[in-house]
């Protein structure tokens, strides 16, 4: 730990605009007039809520922040969840000078003094700074290329702080150069520990109020704020301070109702062009797969409650009927097609009672993906092979002089036979790409399938035809 008349040294630099370069005097706000979330950042290793996977004792992260042994890094996670906390306990803990900057109004120039100031410390045999540069997936590519040469010959450490996932925010080359440590949604039990904390911390928290928070309350507070141990203090510190103090005792009684309203409504963690939009719509078309009709339904409440478009999710919900339903209930697709009918002209609230309908029609519904899996080899034939030519007998006939080129010559039309049926030949070269399963409906198309083919081979057969291979059956 750094001592306490150095930590000014090391974590009150702030780089915006006009002001000093970091160690020329720069001094932040008072601390106890922040936020009860700003005022009950970790001090140490051991006050940081949850993330126990990168902070427990002997874990990576863990080893290299004791050590001061840390490289460039990037923090990847929701908000909420500690990212610039860790960040505060490194530059407290650290022997080497540490600057902040927030990609949101730092500019390059900005940067590049960072980088001078950090080229100086080490020509004076010192180690060079660390820079905190938080929001980072706020800085365009051309100002992340900026940083690329100095994090790669180590004349700043960086940490990196964001929310988005770094492989689409970040340039593939600066995430190359650091390791990527993606924090966590705080557990109920770990954001009812830090509540806790904050109302009895004399110092920092909420002691000076003589609260008395029920468990229903904290309860609550833990839950509503779906991982996020701000918007879970901030709350907290609204109830608190606007509840009146009992005239007899001084204290102030924070129930269940107090500490639902402070919430106003339950935060769920959701970004319609980020990985939660992705991540969930990935669950639900899963559990549609998987035959699990509960789980697609909270899925897709999620995304409702959470300001989903209603028509991304019809249209996943289409494709998802083909794609992996197809022929095994040929109702699906008009199911899902009445669904996404019902969003656009009925709209929300009233159209997610069909969203909801159709789902789980979805998952109850029997499953293939023989048809697209049969389109896939058939393209993939197309593509690797050469094209066959249409047969001569199954051209188009209908304009003049075609029959003089012996277009649709030898053509049996199917419905002049028993059954509907004729077994002629339709490609110049035996292939067979779809293989139906025994599931729904597919089971008796397997079995007329089956019954056409025969007759097929029968017939090439009783004509004396040599057996022709067969490219795109299935293994």
């Amino acid at each position: 730990m750094v001592p306490a008349e150095q930590q000014a040294e090391h974590s009150d630099f702030f780089l915006s605009g006009d002001e000093p370069l970091p160690g020329e005097g720069t001094v932040a706000l008072p601390f106890a007039h922040g936020p009860l979330a700003f005022r009950m950042r970790p001090r140490t290793l051991e006050e940081v809520a949850g993330q126990r996977h990168l902070l427990a004792p002997g874990a990576l992260l863990e080893r290299a922040i004791r050590s001061d042994t840390l490289t460039s890094v990037v923090f990847y996670g929701p908000p909420g969840t500690g990212k610039t906390s860790v960040a505060e306990v490194i530059a407290a803990m650290t022997n080497r000078a540490f600057c902040r900057l927030s990609a949101v109004a730092a500019t390059v120039k900005d940067v590049r003094d960072v980088v001078r100031f950090s080229a100086a410390k080490q020509r004076q045999g010192a180690r060079g700074a660390i820079l905190f540069l938080d929001e980072i997936h706020r800085f365009n590519r051309a100002q992340q290329d900026v940083l690329l040469p100095h994090v790669e010959n180590g004349t700043v450490v960086l940490i990196g702080a964001t929310t988005e996932n770094p492989f689409f925010a970040l340039n593939a080359a600066l995430v190359s150069r650091s390791r990527i440590f993606q924090f966590e949604l705080l557990k109920k039990e770990d954001v009812r520990a830090l509540l806790e904390r904050a109302a009895a911390d004399a110092d920092r928290g909420l002691a000076s109020y003589c609260p008395d928070i029920s468990p229903e309350a904290l309860d609550a507070l833990a839950v509503g704020c779906d991982g996020d141990a701000r918007i879970a203090l901030s709350a907290l510190e609204l109830a608190v301070e606007s509840a009146p103090a009992d005239p007899a005792t001084g204290r102030r009684h924070i129930g269940l109702a107090d500490a639902e309203a402070s919430l106003q409504k339950k935060n769920i963690l959701y970004d319609r062009a980020g990985d939660a939009h992705y991540d969930t719509i990935s669950a639900y078309i899963k559990s549609l797969r998987g035959s699990d009709p509960d789980a697609a339904l909270y899925w897709l409440a999620k995304m409702l409650e959470a300001g989903e478009d209603p028509r991304f999710v019809a249209r996943r919900m289409v494709i998802f009927a083909s794609e992996d339903v197809g022929c095994a209930d040929p109702l699906a697709l008009p199911q899902a097609l009445a669904a996404f009918q019902a969003v656009e002209r009925i709209g929300l609230p009233e159209a997610q009672i069909n969203l909801g309908h159709v789902t789980v029609y979805l998952a109850c519904a029997p499953k293939s993906n023989a048809a697209y899996a049969a389109l896939c080899k058939a393209q993939e034939d197309v593509r690797t092979n050469r094209t066959l030519e249409v047969p001569k007998h199954l051209r188009d006939a209908h304009y003049k002089s075609a029959k003089k080129l012996g277009h649709g010559e030898g053509y049996q039309y199917a419905h002049d036979f028993a059954g509907h049926f004729v077994p002629q030949d339709h490609l110049p070269e035996q292939r067979r790409y779809y293989e139906p399963s025994d599931q729904g409906w597919e089971a008796k198309i397997a079995e007329r399938l089956a019954n056409w083919r025969r007759q097929r081979a029968a017939a090439a057969e009783s004509a004396g035809a040599p057996p022709r291979a067969t490219r795109g059956t299935a293994g």
